[in-house]
């Protein structure tokens, strides 16, 4: 009996109704079991493979991204379902544009395709109260692909309890540049300290002016023995310039304000900038495909407590019993984590 007729015979058993019925209470009672642990917060996936298991399994490239988007909703359900609050995934890279034309093109089309899909199983995104969020440079979607971004997430808009965020186009690379844009933009917008507004030496030349026939038989003023203060408007006379409780001077004085030190920019500073600010801190990243490196992808967001997993499946197979190694994990990690900082106290 062939290893084809097999695989047949296997894929007909489990979409038998008694064999759905009896994967699905399994599913259930494993979720049920990982939600008695620490459930991360945030999970970011580079849903890389998609053409390598077409080519793999013998069909089109479009198969095969179409087999990833159906992994992808599998997931979600999974990670909402598990208590996952949000969900980033690596749609399009900014780097993809340097394909070729007609790549690009039938990768945008693709895209328009997946979003439209989203919004047409709203109901998942709904059921678990998860909001859409497009990550990246929206200046190079090109205009055909926009309104089907503005209408997934305008769809989910009012979505409050969980998030997923698409990053397309994006690269981490461009992402930092654009936070740390907005964080000199921040300090150098600061207002100026504004000028007391009298001046030791204005008064002397105000007083003098004045009472030019009268200095000769003084003893000449010194700046010293003036008041503090600014420049002063020429239309203002020396009396009021010279009492200190003029309404005039103290409606018009304004204290100094200091300008914010760029030694005060931290990475807290810079992370308030960046696409995922109002996201928590990321947990686990997984990428599929066996591939070892983060390709520009959440490079930021990587601290020294997010835990890494390259997968040596494709996206298209990846499913519940792929998550749960990688769950169960983490969650002995958080575990030894704990332990170590209660030893410490």
């Amino acid at each position: 009996m062939s290893d084809l007729y097999l695989s047949h015979i296997r894929k007909w058993f489990l979409k038998s109704p008694p064999a759905e019925w009896l994967m699905r209470g399994a599913r259930e009672m494993l979720i049920g079991t990982l939600q008695q642990g620490p459930i991360p917060k945030h999970v970011a996936f580079e849903m890389d493979g998609n053409r390598r298991f077409a080519k793999n399994h013998q069909i089109e490239a479009i198969e095969g991204h179409h087999l990833g988007f159906e992994a992808l909703a599998r997931v979600l359900e999974i990670c909402y379902k598990c208590g996952v609050k949000v969900v980033t995934v690596y749609a399009f890279s900014i780097e993809n544009f340097s394909r070729p034309p007609g790549e690009v093109n039938g990768l945008m089309a693709m895209a328009k395709v997946k979003l439209e899909q989203l919004v047409q199983h709203g109901e998942l995104l709904d059921r678990y109260g998860a909001c859409i969020r497009v990550l990246g440079e929206r200046s190079l979607i090109p205009a055909d692909v926009l309104p089907f971004v503005d209408r997934a997430v305008e769809m989910t808009r009012h979505n409050k309890d969980a998030v997923l965020n698409i990053c397309f186009p994006y690269t981490s690379r461009a992402e930092m540049t654009s936070a740390i844009q907005a964080t000199i933009a921040e300090f150098t917008s600061a207002p100026q300290p504004s000028k007391p507004p009298f001046s030791q030496s204005r008064i002397a030349q105000k007083i003098r002016s004045k009472y030019s026939t009268r200095l000769d038989s003084l003893e000449p003023i010194r700046e010293t023995d003036v008041g503090t203060g600014s420049d002063v408007d020429d239309s203002m006379s020396s009396t009021t310039a010279l009492d200190p409780e003029s309404p005039r001077l103290q409606s018009t004085t304004a204290k100094p304000r200091k300008l914010p030190n760029p030694e005060n920019i931290t990475a807290d500073t810079i992370n308030s900038h960046t696409y995922t600010a109002e996201c928590p801190p990321l947990d686990i990243f997984i990428r599929t495909s066996n591939v070892t490196r983060l390709s520009d992808f959440m490079l930021w967001q990587c601290h020294e407590s997010t835990h890494i997993f390259f997968l040596k499946c494709f996206w298209p197979e990846f499913d519940l019993w792929h998550f749960v190694p990688v769950l169960l994990e983490w969650q002995w990690r958080q575990k030894k984590l704990l332990e170590k900082e209660s030893s410490q106290k």
